[in-house]
């Protein structure tokens, strides 16, 4: 596959695609591009949590856009550029070749799947080749050990459908099918449930193809059963803003109200059920219609029946009371998205990337934390960052997209998490992650600091893309 930078550093897809989503059609002929990072896991078991940084876009042996994943290793004092691991197709007992612009890296998660106490590493290749066809791409899940993740096997696709791997989610609440990756792609979904072990075998697969082109996935228990449910979020589709919700997918089924393109979980109201989230940065084609100016968030709260399709979700937006800024067009409020606990108050915070918010500086991008709360409406007492808040690296520059990706995880085993923006177009889209230290009351941009992709061992002068591209190929 040819592919071309779109104007916010996205991949953009040369052939077209035909294909329809329940009876609509898409709204655009590019694949919607894999849209979330893993959060830090334990991969070598010592304690501390290490930090995923995806580079989708590196120079692999001379191979443009063959993508790397570095591991940065976690310990009491931070993370240190020194202690890390590079992964690429290349890299020893790891699946497949690096080959140009296959996008190794594009969507990672992080689960423990064969329960041995070591987190594993899920990374897709949407755009690989393979003998299902020209970019069908691969799934790959590297196995953690005392020595950190030095093998690796892949999940394979059943279809010969494209860019299998756009996003990837993994969750393990328990054994056997409690323990489950969602891979999404342009045919569908795949569910690969447990038992998982690291010579590659799982429990089971299941292909949905019922919900067609799907562009985001994510997993949670929002009836507390056990098990957690699958979410599917299809691309763009014409007369929506975003695309189509999915809770545990079946035809017909989608969220009856809201559309987005990209959705996380966690419990926000403390309830004990887990909650859904979507972003939905897209802007209603006309006045009255589904969407909000500058981009919305949704929130659905799960409860003992799960999530009704009919639920109305709660909506966010820069002109919610509480929220810093305001609703400007072409913000992209909810272009990125994570949902954890911040403050350790037992309530998961809603982590929101504006990417192309203007700060003074035309699609700088900014950074907003919404606190969870058990009662009373959402908004108090939110926050914001950008490259201009005192203490943060660098400075607001114009298109830097800082918020193209967040993540949040505790690496210093102190009980207070991290919290991981990246800007994927800092410096000619080699990209950047910054790492903002937790706090007492979340995290703080005191002690900050900002991790860039020469720093990690990347020589390129452009287009790395250090943090991933999240959703900036179609926003």
């Amino acid at each position: 596959m040819v592919n071309r930078r779109g104007p916010h550093g996205g991949w953009r897809a040369g052939a077209l695609l035909i294909a329809a989503v329940m009876g609509a059609p898409l709204l655009s002929a590019t694949p919607a591009v894999a849209v979330h990072g893993a959060v830090p896991g334990d991969f070598n078991g010592d304690g501390y949590r290490d930090a995923v940084l995806p580079a989708p876009g590196a120079n692999v042996a001379g191979k443009e856009g063959a993508g790397a994943v570095v591991v940065l290793y976690g310990s009491a004092s931070g993370l240190s550029t020194s202690r890390r691991a590079t992964l690429t197709q290349n890299t020893a007992e790891v699946p497949g070749t690096a080959e140009p612009n296959d996008g190794f890296g594009a969507a990672t998660a992080t689960a423990d799947l064969n329960r041995d106490g070591y987190a594993d590493l899920v990374v897709s290749a949407p755009y690989e080749d393979t003998a299902r066809g020209e970019d069908t791409g691969t799934v790959t899940v590297l196995w953690g050990s005392r020595k950190g993740l030095t093998s690796g096997t892949d999940l394979p696709a059943t279809t010969p459908g494209a860019y299998y791997g756009l996003d990837v989610a993994a969750l393990s609440t328990g054994p056997g099918a409690k323990t489950e990756v969602l891979v999404a792609g342009y045919e569908g979904s795949m569910r690969f449930t447990g038992p998982f072990s690291r010579r590659g075998t799982y429990g089971q697969a299941v292909e949905n193809q019922d919900t067609a082109s799907v562009g985001s996935v994510a997993l949670g228990d929002f009836d507390h059963g056990g098990f957690p449910d699958d979410v599917a979020v299809t691309v763009r589709l014409s007369g929506l803003s975003g695309g189509e919700i999915y809770v545990d997918p079946v035809y017909g089924g989608a969220q009856q109200t809201g559309n987005g393109l990209i959705a996380a979980t966690g419990d926000i109201n403390g309830d004990g059920y887990a909650d859904l989230v979507a972003g939905d940065p897209d802007e209603p084609d006309r006045a009255g219609a589904d969407g909000a100016l500058g981009g919305r968030v949704l929130v659905w709260y799960g409860s003992a029946h799960g999530i009704a399709r009919d639920a109305q979700p709660v909506q966010l937006t820069q002109n919610t009371p509480g929220i810093p800024g305001s609703s400007e067009k072409e913000d992209k409020f909810g272009g990125a998205l994570a949902v954890a606990d911040l403050n350790r108050d037992g309530l998961a915070d809603i982590v929101i990337g504006s990417p192309l918010e203007d700060t003074g500086r035309r699609n700088a991008g900014q950074v907003t934390v919404i606190p969870g709360r058990r009662t009373g409406a959402l908004g108090d007492g939110a926050y914001a960052f950008t490259q201009d808040t005192a203490g943060i690296p660098g400075a607001d520059e114009a298109e830097d997209a800082f918020g193209t990706t967040v993540a949040v995880g505790d690496i210093t085993k102190d009980g207070r998490p991290e919290l991981f923006i990246s800007a994927a177009e800092e410096n000619s889209a080699t990209g950047a992650v910054w790492v903002l230290p937790g706090g007492t009351n979340g995290p703080t941009a005191k002690g900050s600091r900002m991790i860039t992709a020469p720093s990690v061992g990347f020589p390129q002068k452009e287009n790395t893309l250090l943090g991933g591209n999240g959703l900036l190929g179609v926003i």
